[in-house]
């Protein structure tokens, strides 16, 4: 547009040297015009570079919402939905094992049981008097014994003469011998006891008397 007013000047110009002298020619309005149809050819570009932009603008702009509006709207909260760790399924049950026997204990080489036949345990023995001892002594290791196996005192009040008794016999495996022994109560009431020992420490024979 700005070219096309600087040729109509110059049009404007030529035409004015071209025309007889003596009648000079007004080119004021010439000029008036082209400016006036320069700002109506921006205005066009505008309105149209307008028109180019709005067109741009997605559909979805949201609109202004007033105060009084977003205040009567609450955003809404979000419930959360609880999802459990541990799922509930079914545990199976863990098979229990089998009852299973237990393993017979290993029987040392060299062992003996004591089985008190008299006195029983605790039993009145009047004070002073005599009373017999007897103790079955049995064979419980793989082992046998060679004779001469001594039964001897170890613990407790005396209440016997000898101090030790010898088994004579052969002790194989599951045999037994009885010790007899010859005792006297003490002579003061109460509660007594006396123990023995089979050589090698195998078993404590012993008694418990009440002297009364």
């Amino acid at each position: 547009m700005r070219n096309k007013l600087i040729t109509i000047i110059i049009l404007a110009a030529l035409l004015a040297g071209c025309a007889p002298s003596p009648a000079p020619v007004d080119i004021q309005p010439l000029v008036d015009a082209a400016v006036a149809q320069t700002m109506e050819a921006q205005q066009q570009v505008a309105d149209s570079v307008a028109q180019t932009v709005a067109a741009q603008v997605p559909l979805s702009t949201p609109t202004a919402v007033s105060a009084a509006t977003a205040e009567a709207s609450p955003t809404a909260v979000p419930t959360l939905e609880l999802v459990p760790l541990i799922p509930d399924t079914p545990v199976p049950p863990v098979d229990q094992p089998a009852d299973t026997p237990e393993p017979a204990p290993i029987q040392p080489a060299y062992a003996c049981n004591v089985f008190t036949i008299t006195p029983e345990l605790r039993e009145e023995v009047k004070a002073g008097s005599q009373f017999k001892i007897k103790w079955m002594i049995i064979n419980s290791g793989t082992r046998p014994w060679d004779a001469g196996v001594d039964v001897k005192y170890s613990d407790g009040v005396k209440m016997t003469v000898a101090t030790s008794v010898e088994i004579p016999n052969k002790m194989n495996p599951g045999d037994s011998y009885t010790v007899i022994l010859n005792a006297t109560a003490p002579a003061q009431k109460g509660r007594y006891y006396m123990t023995w020992m089979v050589e090698g420490q195998l078993c404590y024979p012993s008694v418990i008397i009440d002297s009364k």
